[in-house]
């Protein structure tokens, strides 16, 4: 168990009023007055885990239902030995047993949410409902512990009888006063002694035929009661004692109702006020923006950016408190009020908060160590009542704490041999580390002693620190710098203050040399860290300055992707909408084209240019890529040299022709067919090797259409199928809606042959056997797309 002594040093008790702030019932500042630091790594790593939890459900954001409760202990005790609970303990037992419920229920619907939290659901595990004992406390008292009219019929009975005497008692007394208001102190109805009686000038009380229960304190009224209301204020009382006989009867039967289950009662109140406690742990965690430290069986200490959580944030500086790693004592030297002792009550408190459940002020990722103890020497302690000097106080104190300290155990030493002759305190002081070292203990010591620097420096497990110092502003920063010893500012500080330069050379000269090697080498050693702090900080610039220009380049990256799929999908879009609109123009030409053929089998006579005009509008529904993009194209053209009867692709015609004559060399005028016509030079592409053109025979005289019908008997296969190939585009041109194909029986490999040809045909939309009549399986009826 902690030492008391050394916790109120540190001020833990003011820890603890934080947290009984912050609790609703009894039962949890109970909690809260017993908690100390604990020392097995299982219960503190649960309490921090209980906080956590709790943490995250205020985050959420919610709150445990809990309300101010009152500690029922004392009424648990009185039904055991068969008291009886009067309406206010009952209304307490029943909040108690109404928030349990609701407790239940939260988690519940936390869980219902995908919200667990495994460390404070053991806690609920333990609550027991008990709805029927809640209910009936409900029907019974309100929440003042007033006891109601629904607790049983005969006190409803009672209740309403008393009402209606009430009220006939009234009404007969505002009768009297209206009669009599002159005589009476004022028009009023007034109660004494439990009996309703109106106010009498004393000078009128022969007029008034009744009882007297009480008379003002001058004497000039009597508080009357007329002999018509007696009765009625007789069986009001009578009403009063029948209530109260009831009530107690009422209280005696829940009483004795709730006897079978104060084990769970009892077990409820004490689960509720530790939720409750825990509760108070993560707010006030939170209110000093505290994390959840990490623990160290080894007891290496790693705590981030600490502050001492009882001082305003705004005007403490945090420092990174690093002990037990690789050193084991930290030895602290700086000037009077540079921040040393607050250093040490800050380690001193982050340690035993985190050991309490509670969150450090400090930054994530910070450690605790796990300590038996936490000993502290800090601050004077001088005893006039013991007579004791400093000096003497101090050594009580540490003599008190190497008859204690483990190889676990903390201490904190202030000013360490200090308050005596400084070369002794300086050697009693080396003499104290080194026993601490052979124990195994974590030291963090502070001294102006300079033959500690020099200690810290050689001994084991020893590194030294010190509270920087501003040299231009001569005042303290409250920054610890671990490994830089503190150098002594008495001769720099009174240098600066304009103390006279012979003094100050005399004084320098009475420092002993080691002392002044000493010094000139912490200053080296201080320098080189300001230097190397400037150098960290402008690295630290560079590193921000290019994480910025990165992010700005992953925006901006990513925004070029966006913009991208947009420029892609507004493409595809228009991409579609154009093919869409050449498969219209293409179906429109293909549809001319078949109606030039209609025309060709009606013996009408087709001009060429006709056939080469529609060949060109086809041709225009392709976009041919522009020269001037297309290095290529633009070489290519460059190379070619055309002459008179070379023979050429016109580009926009897709028709073969030969150059008969160049006008210019932006023109030619090319022979095609019977045509000859003028195009620009763009729309010419010289053709290498041109194979002897077959003139197309345009039919000028009249042929017979395509026959509805067409007969493979007695074919080969392959020539079978591709007659039945020319025929359907044939019978498509002449737009026959159907037609037969005649392939026999025989073995069927010709018929089965047709009919996967005119599966696979596009403009084919079925097909059937002929009727028997008309042969049957013999041959298939075709059906064309319309």
């Amino acid at each position: 168990m902690f030492d008391q002594k050394i916790l109120k040093t540190l001020d833990y008790h003011k820890i603890k009023q934080q947290l009984i702030e912050r609790v609703q019932t009894e039962m949890g500042h109970q909690f809260v007055s017993d908690q100390l630091p604990q020392t097995k790594q299982e219960t503190i790593q649960r309490l921090l885990d209980e906080t956590e939890e709790v943490v995250r459900i205020l985050s959420l954001p919610a709150t445990l239902p809990i309300p101010r409760i009152s500690n029922v202990r004392e009424s648990i005790k009185r039904v055991e030995i068969g008291a009886r609970l009067n309406g206010k303990e009952l209304a307490e037992l029943g909040k108690l047993l109404s928030t349990t419920s609701q407790l239940v229920r939260f988690f519940s619907q936390l869980e219902e949410n995908n919200q667990f939290f495994p460390q404070l659901n053991e806690w609920v595990q333990k609550i027991v409902s008990l709805p029927e004992i809640e209910q009936r406390i409900d029907q019974t008292v309100d929440s003042d512990g007033i006891i109601l009219d629904t607790a049983s019929s005969e006190l409803n009975r009672i209740r309403r009888a008393q009402l209606r005497t009430e009220q006939s008692i009234r009404e007969t007394l505002n009768t009297i006063i209206k009669s009599k208001a002159n005589l009476l102190s004022d028009t009023l109805i007034t109660i004494r002694n439990q009996r309703y009686v109106i106010p009498v000038k004393t000078d009128y009380r022969a007029q008034f035929k009744g009882t007297v229960y009480d008379q003002s304190s001058t004497g000039q009224t009597l508080f009357i009661e007329p002999q018509s209301v007696t009765n009625l204020n007789n069986q009001l009382a009578a009403l009063r004692s029948e209530e109260k006989v009831e009530v107690d009867r009422i209280l005696d039967e829940v009483t004795e109702q709730l006897l079978p289950y104060l084990s769970e009662i009892n077990q409820n109140h004490y689960a509720l006020g530790y939720l409750d406690y825990v509760q108070a742990r993560a707010e006030y965690s939170l209110a000093i923006e505290g994390t959840k430290p990490t623990l160290s069986p080894e007891r290496e200490v790693r705590i981030w950016q600490a502050r001492h959580p009882l001082i305003d944030p705004k005007q403490i500086v945090a420092n990174d408190i690093l002990i037990g790693g690789d050193y084991q004592s930290l030895i602290i030297t700086g000037p009077n009020t540079g921040g040393k002792t607050i250093l040490l009550k800050t380690l001193g408190m982050l340690q035993i908060m985190g050991q309490s459940g509670l969150y450090i002020p400090a930054e994530e990722a910070s450690q605790i160590g796990i300590f038996d103890q936490v000993y502290a020497d800090i601050g004077d302690e001088q005893s006039i009542e013991q007579n004791l000097s400093t000096f003497s106080s101090h050594m009580t104190n540490i003599v008190s704490i190497i008859q204690r300290a483990t190889y676990q155990s903390l201490i904190l030493l202030d000013e360490l041999g200090s308050g005596t002759d400084p070369q002794e305190g300086a050697a009693l002081a080396m003499a104290i580390l080194d026993y601490f070292q052979s124990v195994g203990s974590i030291v963090l010591a502070t001294t102006h002693y300079p033959e500690l620097k020099v200690y810290a420096n050689h001994a084991a497990n020893t590194q030294n620190a010190s509270m920087e110092f501003n040299d231009q502003t001569l005042s303290p920063t409250y920054r610890l710098l671990i490994g830089i010893p503190g150098r002594s500012n008495a001769l720099e500080i009174s240098k600066r203050l304009g103390l006279r330069s012979d003094i100050i050379e005399k004084a320098q000269s009475g420092v002993q040399q080691e002392s002044q090697q000493l010094n000139d080498m912490v200053m080296q050693l201080d320098q080189e860290r300001r230097e190397m702090e400037e150098e960290h900080q402008q690295t630290q610039r560079y590193l921000d300055d290019a994480q910025t220009l990165l992010d700005r380049l992953k925006d901006e990256y990513q925004q070029w992707l966006n913009a991208k799929e947009d420029l892609m999908a507004q493409a595809k879009r228009e991409a579609n909408q154009y093919i869409e609109a050449k498969k219209e123009e293409a179906e429109k030409i293909i549809s001319d084209i078949r109606d030039l053929q209609l025309e060709q089998s009606s013996q009408q006579p087709i001009k060429e240019h006709t056939f080469i005009e529609n060949k060109k509008r086809l041709g225009d529904l392709t976009e041919p890529e522009r020269l001037k993009k297309n290095k290529v194209l633009q070489r290519a053209k460059k190379q070619q040299r055309i002459e008179v009867g070379d023979e050429v692709e016109v580009l926009a015609y897709q028709q073969r022709g030969t150059i008969v004559e160049i006008p210019s060399s932006k023109e030619y005028i090319v022979q095609m067919g019977v045509m000859k016509m003028k195009v620009a030079a763009s729309e010419v592409k010289l053709l290498e090797s041109v194979e002897p053109q077959r003139r197309l025979n345009v039919q000028r005289h009249a042929g017979s259409k395509v026959s509805t019908s067409l007969d493979l008997r007695g074919e080969r296969f392959d020539a079978a199928l591709r007659r039945l190939s020319q025929y359907l585009d044939q019978a498509l041109l002449s737009n026959h809606p159907m037609v037969t194909i005649i392939h026999g029986k025989g073995t069927g490999a010709l018929r089965k042959g047709v009919q996967q040809a005119l599966a696979n045909h596009p403009q084919v939309e079925r097909f059937e056997y002929s009727p028997p009549n008309a042969g049957g399986d013999g041959s298939t009826i075709v059906y064309f797309k319309g």
